[in-house]
Parts: C-alpha cells; sequence; structure tokens
C-alpha cells in the first residue's frame, strides 16, 4: 500500500451512475489509496456529480454536513470546535461552496487548518474553492466528472484548478450520457422489452448487456431516441429512485440527479449498428455514443 501511495501519480477510473456502484467505487478507492495518516483530503467536482456518494462509501458512517438529500448541520461542526477550543470528532466534512454562504473563506481556512495540525481529518467537498485561502495541497485529491481522477498532489502539482479543468468540462459527456440510457430504456420498454438490468460505462456513452442476441431494429431504436431529443423535453429528478420526463412520464432511474436538464441537451446521439459479442461473458453489448466519441475497432455504421 505505501509503494502504491508513494508513486501515484494518478489514478482514473470511470464514474459510475447509480448509489451504489458510487458508494462500492468509494469504498474501493479508500481500501486501495488511503492512509490513516492522510488528514487533509479535497473533492472537486460539479452539483450532482456524485461526490457525496464517494465519501459515504469512502468513509461509511460519517455525517455530511450537506449533501444533495437536504442534509444541512448548523453550526458548522468544524467551525463550532475551532471556536469552542476543542475537536472531539475524528473526522469532519465541509462543503466549502456552502459553507462560505454563512462565513469568510479565511474563516473556514483557519479551522481546517487548526483541526489538521492537531492530527483531524477533513475531508473538503469543492476543494478548488477553499484553496486560495487554504494553500496548503490535500494528502488525496479526488475530481469527480465522467471519470474519477486520484491524485496525490505534491510540490509541483497537480493544483486544484487543473483538476477543475478536466472533471467539469467532462461531466457533460457524463450527463448526456446518462440521459440517452434513459432514454433508450424507455423506447425498449415501450416496444415490450425488459429493461436491460445490466449496463456498463464507456467514454463519451453507455453499453446495455444482453443475455441473448436481442432481435429489434437499433435503426429504429435509435430514430425513436432521436424523435425524444429533438422534442426538447425537460428532464427532472422526481425522487432517489426516478426521473421525470416531459410534464408526464415518470420513469425508473438509478442515478436521478446525473442527467441534462432537457433532451435536446444531448447531442451526437447514436448507437452502434451491430450486436457486440463478448465470449468470456458470453453476452451481447448495446452501444450508445454521444458526442464526437469513437471506439477504437470499431465504426459507427457497422452492420
Amino acid at each position: 500500500m505505501l509503494i502504491t501511495q508513494e508513486t501515484l501519480i494518478h489514478a482514473m477510473y470511470f464514474a459510475p451512475r447509480g448509489k451504489v456502484r458510487l458508494q462500492q467505487l468509494g469504498h474501493h478507492l479508500s481500501q486501495r489509496y488511503l492512509s490513516p495518516t492522510d488528514w487533509l483530503i479535497g473533492f472537486i467536482g460539479d452539483s450532482g456529480a456524485g461526490k457525496s456518494l464517494l465519501i459515504k462509501g469512502m468513509f461509511p458512517g460519517l455525517e455530511l454536513t450537506n449533501d444533495d438529500e437536504g442534509i444541512n448541520l448548523r453550526p458548522l461542526p468544524l467551525t463550532a470546535h475551532y471556536q469552542g477550543g476543542k475537536f472531539m470528532a475524528h473526522t469532519y466534512h465541509v462543503d466549502a461552496r456552502f459553507e462560505m454562504a454563512f462565513q469568510q473563506s479565511w474563516q473556514l481556512a483557519e479551522a481546517v487548518k487548526a483541526a489538521i495540525h492537531q492530527g483531524k481529518r477533513v475531508i473538503v467537498e469543492h476543494f478548488d474553492q477553499l484553496y486560495p485561502q487554504l494553500q496548503i495541497n490535500p494528502s488525496i485529491l479526488i475530481g469527480v466528472g465522467e471519470e474519477v481522477l486520484v491524485t496525490r498532489p505534491g510540490v509541483f502539482g497537480p493544483k486544484p484548478e487543473e483538476i477543475v479543468d478536466v472533471v467539469y468540462k467532462s461531466i457533460l459527456y457524463r450527463k448526456m450520457a446518462h440521459t440517452a440510457e434513459d432514454l433508450t430504456a424507455k423506447v425498449l420498454v415501450e416496444m415490450g422489452y425488459d429493461r436491460p438490468q445490466f449496463h456498463s460505462d464507456i467514454r463519451h456513452g453507455f453499453i446495455m448487456e444482453f443475455q441473448e442476441r436481442p432481435n429489434f431494429d437499433l435503426d429504429y431504436v435509435e430514430e425513436r431516441v432521436r424523435d425524444m431529443i429533438s422534442a426538447d423535453m425537460d428532464i427532472y429528478c422526481h425522487d432517489e429512485d426516478h426521473i421525470r420526463i416531459g410534464k408526464r412520464t415518470i420513469f425508473p432511474c438509478t442515478g436521478p440527479r446525473i442527467h441534462v436538464t432537457r433532451t435536446s441537451e444531448i447531442k451526437g446521439f447514436r448507437l452502434l449498428k451491430e450486436f457486440i459479442w463478448e465470449p468470456v461473458k458470453e453476452i451481447y453489448y448495446m452501444v450508445g455514443l454521444v458526442g464526437d466519441s469513437r471506439l477504437e475497432g470499431v465504426t459507427d455504421n457497422a452492420q
């Protein structure tokens, strides 16, 4: 483990969609990269990227001070304990973007510094917003966009703004791909097929898995999905397990917050025109892509 930490430049994982998969990835990251002496841990990523779920997977039982489920602890335990002169917890969580609406950034930075100097662990979401005042590199810096990027910053970086440049640009593709995946599943259900239970992630796209070769027409499915994209329908988080498409349709979804806001925001959607056979697992893949991505060795118009 120590060798892995000392030689780590960066590690990259696909950012999965859905609570369970994000928390499982967080657990994996904690086992592989986290050390007991990592006092300052930073997270960078846009709202809805899944930072809170990763944190819950990495630190089971940690009470988050603010997250997508509406939790809002006031006053902030970190600053309350700092002002009281004694840090009573081992690990603290801070959402810097949210917290700086209530206190000055320098005050928050002073509390973080005091805690880590006393051997307390501080986990900071939106680390890039606190770094100008903090001026301390975290032990681990994790960016969440289309991929999850894990780094151990050194004297020469990477700096938080470098991670920002990567993850804030790529999150759009993750949201487009996830929305396109749900629209594709909706079309299949309307055609009378069961929704695929197994799916996976690829760069700028998604994969649906089938135990037997499907007999539906891929061109037809693609056309139906593109019709919904052109219809410019709203996409909303309905609850923790569903999205709302347009005004009436409620559809199951494992990651209801990771979507574009309107279907027309999906650019370049298409399906590969063949089912890909995976001989080891003995399953068929249906592959959807967004943007200008290409899969090496496979052409978009394969028959």
